[in-house]
């Protein structure tokens, strides 16, 4: 089971089993007063299943799920999940990416990134904070910033 907690000024993710788990907080007082998130049952709104195929632009406030052939620009100051069975091409510019699927292209995350295997992702990561598991296949640059210089851009 994965939990996440994300907002502008903090996050932290809570993975693993049993009691193996690993935080990262830069604020955990405020952590603590937070509702956890689970991204296996979380108020998604908005999911690109398996088989699906949509080429365009997606923005979005609260988080979204894909899981399909998604090709184009994705914008939202929220998260983005994306799935094992996914395959994203072109632009990313969200608050927080956990990506477990394939990818190629442009991320900007304003607070965190998250490659989650099996992922496979070719091009450039930009974000403050960034967390990539054993087995992940990684082909392309990390730009490690600040939360105060990276902005997701959001044109909803």
């Amino acid at each position: 089971m994965t939990l996440i907690v994300c907002s502008n000024s903090w996050g932290f993710l809570f993975r693993g089993t049993g009691t193996d788990f690993v935080i990262f907080a830069t604020q955990m007082e405020a952590a603590m007063k937070k509702k956890i998130v689970s991204i296996e049952k979380a108020d998604i709104k908005a999911f690109l299943g398996p088989g699906s195929q949509f080429e365009g632009k997606l923005s979005f406030d609260e988080m979204v799920r894909l899981d399909g052939r998604f090709i184009g620009e994705i914008r939202s100051s929220d998260t983005l999940v994306v799935g094992d069975t996914a395959e994203i091409e072109g632009d990313i510019h969200v608050g927080c990416l956990v990506l477990s699927g394939s990818f190629k292209g442009n991320i900007v995350a304003s607070q965190r990134v998250e490659l989650l295997e099996p992922a496979r992702v070719e091009g450039v990561i930009e974000t403050p904070l960034l967390k990539i598991e054993e087995k992940v296949i990684f082909d392309g640059e990390i730009r490690m910033t600040s939360q105060a210089t990276v902005s997701p851009e959001v044109n909803n």
